[in-house]
């Protein structure tokens, strides 16, 4: 059992991670967890197969509870049976690829997430509830309003096409974000918002760049590797960095009501990434320009001074080093023969046709 001041697990603070089988909730649930200082209970689609290292430890296991049920469903949050003060609401269907292929699921099961969440804690009340958001809610903010980059958090959000089945995930976000603001006055909780920027790391998941492209290396034949979308450009953050960002907006007493970015200002452009990538694999061929995702936005990097104002959060990894990381764990993924989940990586060219 934990000694000292967090030994007596009923006085500590009740935290419900929804999602947190994902990426980024299974690493705030490990940093909570290895703090000491309250009781975790993640809810999720995902098998629990992650925590194997919690379940294992007698005095973190005593402080943990993973419940897995499809959460879209209402009838899943008759599960939850303890009185929590702060929910992580970060369970969403994520992905360009899932997102281009399968648009009304994104939009039915996102929108049940965030309205049985909504109305779970209408009948039971909590303190705090942080929504995490998404930089593609700027979709179509440069193009139309000519945003300064870095993006601030006050610029309007937009997006360029609404037919496009790639801003469907954008629209959910903006919808979950007017939901969890509206309703906290009338149910009584304080709301958080953190816009997620191009979050990385190892076991980050299939269906997103650096996977891709770590992915197409590793499985080259004798052509180029092509550089999707390379003038385009993002700002990459470390999960560690994301992890300790989400976690001080959620717990700084002066966050109640408002909305701010966790990531990293260090812009780069694809063809930079891809080709730093092919050094870190000891590629030495040809590169090709080639176009990239449908809807892909030309430019985006974030203004992170209010995060850093507000309760100190500065990111500690530089993007090279958060770039390694996250290829030594793909490149040991894919030399091992392993195959994605997801069925690995799909070019952009067959969603370019399927849109024409």
């Amino acid at each position: 059992m934990v000694e000292g001041i967090y030994k007596d697990l009923k006085n500590m603070k009740e935290v419900l991670v929804l999602g947190g089988g994902g990426f980024i909730g299974r690493n705030i649930v490990q940093f909570l967890i290895d703090r000491g200082d309250c009781n975790i209970t993640v809810a999720d689609i995902k098998s629990g197969s992650n925590f194997e290292s919690i379940k294992d430890d007698p005095d973190k296991a005593d402080r943990f509870e993973v419940i897995i049920d499809d959460f879209s469903d209402r009838k899943s949050f008759n599960h939850l049976n303890k009185k929590f003060e702060e929910i992580y609401m970060l369970a969403a269907v994520v992905g360009v690829n899932r997102t281009l292929k399968n648009p009304h699921d994104v939009i039915r099961i996102n929108t049940m997430l965030t309205m049985n969440t909504l109305d779970w804690v209408s009948r039971n009340p909590v303190k705090r509830i942080l929504f995490s958001s998404s930089s593609e809610n700027y979709a179509g903010t440069s193009d139309l309003f000519d945003a300064k980059i870095p993006t601030d958090e006050s610029i309007p959000l937009s997006i360029s096409d609404i037919n496009h089945p790639r801003w469907t995930y954008a629209m959910t976000k903006m919808h979950g974000e007017s939901a969890f603001i509206h309703s906290a006055k009338e149910l009584d909780f304080e709301s958080v918002v953190v816009r997620y920027q191009n979050i990385i790391g190892p076991e980050m998941g299939f269906g997103h760049a650096i996977p891709h492209i770590v992915e197409r290396f590793i499985k080259q034949d004798n052509g180029p590797i092509k550089i999707y979308g390379h003038d385009q450009t993002r700002a990459f953050c470390f999960i560690d960095d994301a992890v300790k960002g989400t976690i001080g907006a959620m717990e700084n007493s002066n966050s109640k009501g408002e909305i701010y970015h966790i990531g990293n200002q260090e812009e780069i452009s694809m063809e930079e990434l891809t080709k730093y990538i092919g050094k870190l694999l000891n590629y030495d061929g040809v590169y090709e320009n080639a176009i990239t995702y449908p809807g892909s936005v030309s430019r985006r990097c974030p203004d992170i001074s209010k995060a850093k104002s507000d309760f100190n959060y500065l990111p500690k990894f530089k993007w090279k080093d958060s770039v390694q990381l996250t290829v030594e764990w793909y490149k040991e993924f894919f030399e091992s023969g392993k195959a994605p989940p997801s069925g690995g990586f799909e070019p952009p060219e067959i969603f370019q046709s399927k849109r024409d």
